[in-house]
């Protein structure tokens, strides 16, 4: 049975939010992820950690969290996780004991230089368009990030 409209005669509300667009968007990513990575033991965070890695290996568990937009103690139970598996190796850095730098081990290299989500370019509909809504969305993000941080300094 098809919704009913809004009583008041409007049409749906939901459909206009970008925010909703996106945020489901990040869903189905995380459907179409899952079965490609879950026969390698990864979940998509722990999958783009590695990642994260492979473009600048030897790291700060600090660095790394930026680039992820992750808190070090979300982070951490996932590197320690990646250690486990023997795709990463954490190490005290030697000139500041209180950092933890982190680097991809060659069975990590391996693993993510097989690509095991490159069928999902294809997957998004999106063919030369892909990288124009890439850039598009990195863009957004980045102009909301400012724009709230803006907002805590201004308070």
């Amino acid at each position: 049975m098809p919704a009913s409209p809004p009583a008041d005669g409007t049409a749906a509300r939901l459909p206009k939010f970008l925010c909703f667009a996106i945020y489901s968007a990040n869903l189905a990513f995380g459907r179409a992820y899952k079965p490609l990575l879950d026969p390698l033991g990864l979940t998509y965070t722990q999958y783009i950690a590695l990642v994260a890695l492979s473009d600048a290996n030897d790291q700060t568990v600090g660095e790394l969290g930026e680039k992820l937009f992750l808190e070090s103690n979300t982070l951490t139970p996932i590197l320690k996780k990646l250690e486990a598996t023997g795709y990463i190796r954490r190490q005290r850095d030697p000139a500041d004991e209180r950092q933890v730098r982190v680097s991809l081990t060659p069975a990590g290299r391996r693993l993510v230089d097989m690509e095991p989500a490159a069928a999902l370019r294809d997957a998004t509909g999106l063919g030369d368009e892909f990288a124009t809504m890439q850039q598009a969305t990195t863009y957004l993000r980045d102009n909301l990030l400012r724009a709230t941080r803006t907002e805590k300094t201004e308070r």
